[in-house]
């Protein structure tokens, strides 16, 4: 008998993991940032190099497992929706079948490690995985719906998302300029 439980643990394995490796990232570059506009000396009054490491882990760590974990949450619902709306599973049998994947992200989460002193690795990492997990999942679906019906849940998702994101670039790009436009030149 295989116990369904097992990979329970991954998803939050995972933020952790994912949190940790652009905590240290974003550590060093805040430690180089400190060192050319002469913070660091003042900061190494208060604090040892070590404990200052620690200090900025713990708080770019924590940032990072919230960020993921916003990711995850919004991720999981948009899906949750698409399945709602596309899915003729009255049994559950589909969502069991595509909760393996976790693997797939828990293996992306490690590889990140590989390329902890660069954000375009390690962003690409993330990417790549996303879209493995969603191919995955796209595939392990496709034996509980119609072609029809899984067209609508892939236009559904990628829809839902680049609005999503859309509007995140749209707010910033408009919070960027009125920050130009206050500025006096």
């Amino acid at each position: 008998m295989k116990n369904p439980y097992i990979f329970g643990y991954l998803p939050f394995m995972t933020v952790v993991f994912y949190a940790f490796t652009f905590g240290v990232y974003a550590v060093g570059v805040s430690i180089d940032l400190f060192h050319e506009i002469g913070l660091y000396e003042g900061m190494r009054e208060f604090l040892s190099d070590i404990q200052l490491r620690m200090f900025l882990l713990v708080l770019y760590a924590l940032f990072f497992f919230m960020f993921f974990s916003a990711l995850k949450l919004i991720g999981e619902t948009i899906h949750n929706s698409a399945m709602l709306f596309f899915s003729k599973d009255l049994e559950g049998k589909s969502y069991v079948e595509a909760r393996a994947g976790s693997v797939i992200y828990f293996i992306g989460a490690i590889a990140t490690a590989a390329g902890i002193h660069s954000i375009e690795i390690m962003g690409l990492l993330f990417l790549l995985t996303t879209i493995i997990y969603f191919i995955y999942t796209v595939f392990k679906l496709s034996k509980f719906m119609s072609l029809a019906n899984m067209i609508g849940l892939i236009a559904f998702e990628v829809i839902i998302w680049g609005v999503l994101l859309s509007g995140i670039v749209y707010i910033l790009l408009k919070l960027y300029n009125g920050v130009l436009a206050s500025l006096p030149i």
